[in-house]
């Protein structure tokens, strides 16, 4: 759907998606940790199967747990290829069609490695025994070789009476931290090919990281993106690379003996890269507008796989694409996209760049594949469904994957709007707008306000769990889409750069406006909060109103001088503000910490203990202050945990305490 500014009157336009009446209970804070989410769907090279990943909150062990399975394309089977009591994923048919490989972790401690299922029958076998374990893996054309990407072994610890001796970390990188990772060192990222036997052979080096990996269709060359700049943390400038795999006699490239050459020259990020099927053009992922830094669109380009002009395709359809894949006759371009709410799959043309959209309801797509006849298979989501597996065949869809069907039988949902309205200066947002299970037409209700990540990012129509935990309880939800967001074009996105918390709250304010004028919230029992950037945000609202009785700052940022070489964001924050100690003004007009002084709304600050994307230390800095003026304020930090919780018990705990808060101030 497009915006429409034809009316300076409230304006809604309205797409709903009711539950079975029939149905019975609510989606429960414990029912919502025993949902299961696949991704990474591989057809077989027969078109028979589709192999996925399935992931799950192991309860009893309080782990978070994936599972490789396989289904079959006619609908008629679903099996688990893997064990339920260790982590397996990525999983990757051999061209010929003979092996499902994995990777896997399957003793506590133990670095993960590729493993190999034989489809005539058997226990799946160890493929590959790497002492620091294998980060990827790509099966050559020939189904004899395997591109592993590996990180450079680092030396064996001392160790004292059986035990690793700690040792200090030595850092000289500018980009010196990583959330989920740590203290970055130099140990790098790169690829190395793989027979099976002996020890693999590397082909990339240099002190960078090396992603991304693609075979050509012939099996001589592999593209990849690195930044190979003389100092690739001080920018965002990767490019497609490519390296030899074989030489011109037929042998396989060797550490001595193997061509690498530059494809692209763009001084943004390159990206993605995928082999056109006759192997002449490379498509990727573009970001040509560097000024912008995250909130330009990306867009899709090809450059000729021998190196030349690049072309950009999409340069007219203004908006973020993903995850290029050339057709099997090489005519279209197939990406995900980001677009007004939604998650669409597109093809385009590979010489005009018209851009046809394949999936047009109102649904997320996350990951797709196709076979050689042109059938598609898509990991995807829609607002009653959590993420699973389909197959595209002639504009039909069919869902596969069916791991939520027996909890979500007897759970009646919240109903979902996707609404507009007038924002203060009167351009049109969108936001979905959940309901209570068994929600009366006029009645007015407790309502939230739960901003989104990002900023560049977008509410969408696929499931939600959040929101529908917090309807079940008895809140409306209100899930925005303010100034930032993705989805919307680039002005709509760059218009918050350098200048948080003025054009998103006008937006995020008109929401609670809309959905007061609506008659379904009240309000006089409204609520805010959210995780990231919506922590952020909801940390903007509470200095700049007192509308609300009750919010909720996740994992957020209040004091940004504070975060300088503390966070991971040093380059976008030296490209949107400047360097503190030059523009301090810039980073001080947008912090929020110097307005606590005007919050009178009770507030739950939250986060993980080992968060280096938005730390700690400003949640501690926001709970202080709103303790010290004596606002009431509790300050909740998970142990262990970054910035996505994904402990079993802390994901219950965070949604029961999100529920318990509000119900206290709200109810």
């Amino acid at each position: 759907m497009r915006y429409r500014r034809m009316f300076s009157a409230l304006l809604a336009v309205v797409i709903s998606y009711g539950g079975n009446a029939a149905e019975v209970g609510t989606l429960s804070a414990n029912d919502a940790v025993k949902l299961q989410y696949t991704s990474d769907p591989h057809i077989s090279p027969d078109g028979k199967w589709v192999a996925y990943t399935v992931s799950r909150n192991d309860l009893e062990q309080d782990l978070q747990r994936s599972q490789v399975w396989i289904a079959a394309t006619d609908g008629s089977a679903e099996l688990a290829m893997s064990g339920a009591d260790y982590s397996a994923s990525s999983p990757r048919w051999s061209p010929d069609g003979k092996y499902l490989a994995f990777l896997a972790e399957k003793k506590d401690g133990e670095n993960s490695q590729v493993w190999l299922l034989d489809r005539r029958g058997g226990e799946a076998r160890q493929y590959t025994r790497i002492k620091q374990g294998v980060d990827a893996f790509v099966w050559a054309p020939n189904s004899e070789n395997m591109l592993l990407t590996l990180t450079d072994p680092k030396p064996e610890p001392e160790k004292i009476d059986g035990e690793d001796k700690p040792m200090p970390w030595v850092i000289d990188r500018l980009q010196f931290k990583e959330d989920g990772v740590g203290y970055l060192d130099r140990y790098r990222r790169h690829f190395y090919l793989y027979d099976g036997d002996g020890s693999p052979v590397q082909i990339t080096f240099g002190d960078y990281d090396d992603t991304a990996p693609a075979w050509s269709p012939d099996g001589k060359w592999i593209a990849f993106t690195s930044n190979r700049t003389e100092e690739p943390d001080s920018n965002t400038n990767s490019d497609i690379w490519v390296v030899s795999a074989m030489l011109e006699d037929g042998k396989a490239a060797t550490a001595e003996n193997h061509e690498l050459r530059r494809i692209t020259t763009n001084p943004g990020a390159d990206h993605s890269p995928a082999w056109s099927p006759d192997g002449k053009w490379i498509a990727y992922v573009s970001a040509v507008n560097t000024s912008k830094i995250w909130y330009a669109t990306n867009h899709l380009a090809v450059s000729p796989a021998a190196g030349g002009e690049a072309r950009l395709l999409t340069t007219a359809y203004d908006r973020p694409v993903y995850t290029p894949r050339y057709a099997p006759d090489g005519r279209s371009i197939y990406i995900v996209s980001e677009d007004d709410g939604q998650m669409p799959l597109l093809a385009v043309d590979a010489k005009s760049g018209k851009v046809k959209r394949v999936t047009e309801d109102q649904s997320v797509t996350y990951a797709f594949d196709m076979s050689g006849d042109g059938m598609m298979v898509l990991n995807r989501s829609v607002p009653d469904q959590p993420d699973a597996i389909y197959t595209l065949k002639k504009g039909k869809l069919q869902r596969l994957s069916h791991q939520n069907d027996n909890l979500l039988a007897s759970i009646k949902l919240a109903s979902v709007k996707e609404v507009q309205f007038p924002s203060a200066d009167g351009t049109m947002i969108e936001a979905f707008i959940y309901f209570p299970p068994g929600y009366q037409e006029g009645k007015r209700y407790p309502t939230l306000l739960r901003p989104h990540g990002g900023p560049v990012a977008q509410h969408d129509s696929g499931f939600y769990a959040e929101a529908q935990v917090l309807a079940a309880a008895g809140y409306v939800v209100i899930a925005p889409n303010p100034r930032g967001s993705t989805g919307y074009g680039e002005d709509f996105s760059a218009i918050l750069f350098a200048n948080w918390g003025v054009k998103d709250f006008e937006d995020v304010m008109a929401a609670v406006d809309f959905a007061v004028a609506e008659g379904y919230a009240d309000p006089d029992k409204l609520g805010v909060g959210g995780w990231s950037y919506g922590g952020i945000l909801t940390n903007y609202v509470i200095t700049k109103s007192t509308r609300f009785k009750a919010a909720i700052s996740g994992a957020s940022e209040v004091l940004y001088r504070a975060n300088y070489g503390h966070d991971i964001y040093q380059i976008i924050w030296e490209q949107e503000l400047g360097l503190p100690w030059e523009t301090p003004e810039a980073w001080e007009r947008i912090s929020p910490f110097n307005d606590i002084g005007k919050v009178t709304t009770p507030t739950l600050v939250i986060g993980g203990k080992e968060d280096w994307n938005v730390p700690i230390q400003n949640s501690e800095q926001l709970y202080q202050g709103l303790r010290r003026r004596g606002i009431e304020t509790l300050l909740v930090v998970y142990p262990g945990e970054t910035h996505s919780i994904v402990r079993p018990s802390f994901v219950l705990d965070r949604y029961q305490r999100y529920i318990n808060w509000y119900d206290r101030f709200l109810k």
